[in-house]
């Protein structure tokens, strides 16, 4: 018992500061900090994490420098979007001979892997969108596991797959696009709303500053072109 609570300590989180960076804590034990004392001279612990921008305009990408303070960064949220309907947030289940592939669009990142991996299956010109007897039910797992959002998932025998099980906890910083989590790492923090049946095992973070479905990725870094660096 005593080594699960000690794992669940030192494992890898993530923490989305309002109107501020993101906080990844690689360890979330205390540890006395150089330099500093109290009033009556004892050292003073605290837990350290590494600060990530998410406003999209810090001139240190990935890291925070502050810039989120002189544009007025807000993490709040649209919920209407341009046409005046509002952002969906529902899972739809599209049934094969062999397997029930599950989308939810409001957490897709729009990375395209499934489309440029398996255009039978996943086709963007097409309603429904989703042919799920377009390939093998192998070809469609293979491609459904590359999706970085966890916006599709599926389910054979009655049991839904949502998890990629990629290995170590990792946080990768996709070129001119969102942060990639894989390897379980929690995501903490107040008024975090999980998407209907999204995994939590990966998932992708905003790091432009433009999602509507903050701390999440909804695409809007290739709507308004987002680059890693200043040219």
């Amino acid at each position: 018992m005593e080594q699960q609570q000690e794992g669940q300590q030192n494992k890898p989180k993530v923490m989305p500061l309002p109107n501020g960076p993101y906080y990844l804590l690689n360890d979330m034990t205390p540890k006395v900090v150089p330099n500093l004392q109290s009033s009556d001279g004892k050292p003073l612990s605290n837990i350290s994490g590494t600060a990530l921008c998410r406003c999209g305009a810090s001139k240190n990408k990935p890291f925070c420098d502050g810039t989120h303070v002189t544009i007025k960064f807000s993490s709040d949220n649209k919920i209407i979007d341009e046409t005046g309907q509002k952002f969906k947030d529902k899972k739809k289940s599209y049934t094969g001979n062999s397997i029930i592939i599950h989308d939810n669009r409001r957490i897709c990142s729009h990375a395209g892997e499934c489309v440029k991996n398996l255009s039978s299956v996943f086709r963007l010109e097409v309603k429904p969108w989703i042919d799920p007897n377009g390939a093998s039910a192998e070809d469609m797992i293979q491609t459904i596991r590359k999706c970085p959002s966890g916006a599709l998932s599926y389910s054979i025998d009655g049991i839904e797959y949502k998890d990629q099980n990629k290995g170590d906890p990792m946080v990768t910083i996709s070129k001119n696009g969102p942060y990639l989590i894989t390897g379980g790492i929690d995501l903490i923090g107040d008024n975090i709303q999980w998407a209907d049946g999204s995994s939590k095992e990966h998932y992708t973070l905003c790091r432009c500053g433009a999602s509507n479905n903050k701390p999440f990725c909804d695409g809007m870094h290739k709507s308004i072109n987002f680059v890693d660096d200043a040219e």
